[in-house]
């Protein structure tokens, strides 16, 4: 069986309600159960999320234990967290893919909100297409799974 991480950051337990004309109307959970319901029965969506950064970083370095994939988001910690991007760069330095994703595209939006931490060690980065960011990570993840 395959396993693929689907990690989210701070205050994405709020999608639905948080800014609607910016992230949508979906919530997460109607996010995680299109996924599920769309992956071959042979693999397994680990879908969880933490406002906590040192609960993301452990669920980053259980994926690297397990050479699982990782789909994050790692919302407001995208610009700043140094710890996050550390952890994530052991996945591909392991050769384990990390596709970063982004509901909206942030080149688009506020100025700080231009600059990931994160995206100099993932192995791709999706943004813009709200829950399809999602989606198009998960779909190259299984064409590219060996």
């Amino acid at each position: 069986m395959t396993t693929i991480y689907v990690l989210n950051g701070p205050n994405l337990g709020r999608l639905g309600t948080r800014e609607p004309e910016v992230y949508g109307s979906e919530t997460l959970e109607d996010i995680a159960a299109e996924l599920c319901a769309s992956v071959p029965a042979d693999v397994e969506l680990v879908v969880r999320q933490s406002d906590d950064e040192a609960e993301l970083i452990r669920w980053i370095h259980e994926a690297v234990d397990r050479r699982a994939p990782v789909v994050l988001n790692p919302a407001a910690f995208t610009h700043y967290s140094y710890g996050l991007r550390d952890a994530a760069a052991q996945l591909t330095s392991a050769g384990v893919p990390l596709i970063e994703v982004h509901l909206s595209n942030p080149h688009t939006r506020e100025a700080f909100r231009h600059t990931s931490v994160i995206s100099g060690v993932a192995t791709g980065v999706i943004a813009g297409f709200g829950s399809g960011s999602y989606r198009l990570a998960i779909e190259h993840l299984l064409r590219s799974r060996g």
